[in-house]
């Protein structure tokens, strides 16, 4: 049995990677600002702290082995705030972890590193040109990771594609928000472009893989994704099949949308932010040939199955979480003037 430290451990990607670690009889340790309010509370070391703060990360370091650092200030956030915690956050818990000797930090970044490229698949060593201060933010965490890494710690980096599953709302909520109110759903261009997502119980997989095997296979940087994935419309188009109101994806003309998005999100009336609709109407997908070949990875989930397990979460807990909002992975985003144009599809 071994202790892992989770940073974010109260987000999406936290309490997924609890119970996994849970169910394999390892202790867990969450770091995280926000309270840790589920079931498992009393099986976790919570600890409350922000991970800009020396003494709470020291706090938490305490004992670890493995160190998984998914805390970070997502797009919708200040650019001040996206700076100190995904940049001075993550120079902060690595140095903790260093200083403790801890055996082995596993830090989760993103596809947002590629910016918006104009091939694909990406492959790991492509240029990493982020877009935007949550872009920029996670190619300078990446960058800290990769110094320990060249002095001696072992650091794998993960990259995963945009992930969903039981729990997960944001930006996915306006699409079962949607569905489930008998509505079509608006996608920018010809929704014919390949756009792969994750599941985060795969996601879980290549994490632990990256924690449990020889240093010398994790010790790299890997995408994640999902193997098996088609178009953008007819993903999408599944979940308004399974809500059975017969409705469709409805392509806009992407130029103007995405001129009219920057708008939007200029007056603060969208929440969408540019990196998600500047690649919405493209394709967007990378190769996982390093993880299936190193890490043996293989993921469970296509794109389909993981919308349709998360929307069906979504259903089965709409009264809760149609009430919220807010700016993380757990809940709705505010969704601003677009709730008036759901009244059009």
């Amino acid at each position: 049995m071994a202790r892992f430290l989770i940073t974010g451990g109260a987000g999406f990607l936290g309490i997924n990677l609890c119970r996994y670690l849970l169910a394999r009889e390892h202790e867990v340790v969450s770091l995280d600002i926000a309270d840790f309010a589920y079931p498992e509370r009393e099986r976790i070391n919570e600890i409350r702290g922000d991970i800009r703060e020396r003494a709470a990360v020291d706090k938490a370091m305490a004992g670890v082995d493995f160190v998984v650092h998914g805390a970070a200030a997502l797009p919708l956030y200040s650019p001040d705030e996206i700076r100190t915690t995904d940049i001075d956050g993550t120079r902060n818990v690595i140095e903790a972890a260093d200083r403790h000797g801890v055996k082995r930090f596993v830090h989760i970044s993103s596809t947002a590193v590629y910016g918006i490229p104009e091939h694909h698949p990406l492959r790991e060593d492509d240029p990493r040109i982020g877009v935007g201060p949550y872009g920029e933010a996670k190619v300078a965490a990446e960058d800290i990771c990769f110094a320990h890494r060249e002095r001696g710690m072992v650091v794998p980096v993960i990259r995963p594609k945009s992930f969903v599953g039981p729990e997960r709302l944001g930006v996915f909520a306006l699409l079962y928000d949607w569905a489930t109110d008998g509505r079509g759903f608006p996608l920018l261009g010809d929704g014919g472009n390949r756009y792969q997502l994750l599941d985060v119980e795969d996601l879980c997989d290549a994490i632990y893989l990256c924690s449990t095997l020889a240093d010398d296979a994790v010790n790299d940087t890997f995408n994640i994704g999902a193997a098996e994935f088609s178009t953008m419309g007819e993903d999408y188009q599944a979940v308004l099949d399974y809500a059975g109101y017969g409705k469709m994806v409805t392509p806009l003309p992407a130029a103007p949308a995405i001129w009219l998005l920057r708008v939007l999100e200029a007056l603060n009336l969208s929440p969408l932010y540019r990196w998600v609709y500047e690649t919405a109407a493209k394709d967007s997908y990378v190769s996982i040939e390093r993880a299936e070949s190193k890490l043996g990875f293989k993921p469970k989930y296509s794109n389909k199955d993981a919308l349709l397990r998360n929307y069906q979460w979504y259903l089965d807990n709409q009264n809760a979480v149609r009430s919220a909002s807010g700016l993380s992975h757990r809940a709705p985003w505010n969704q601003g003037i677009l709730r008036l144009a759901k009244q059009f599809f």
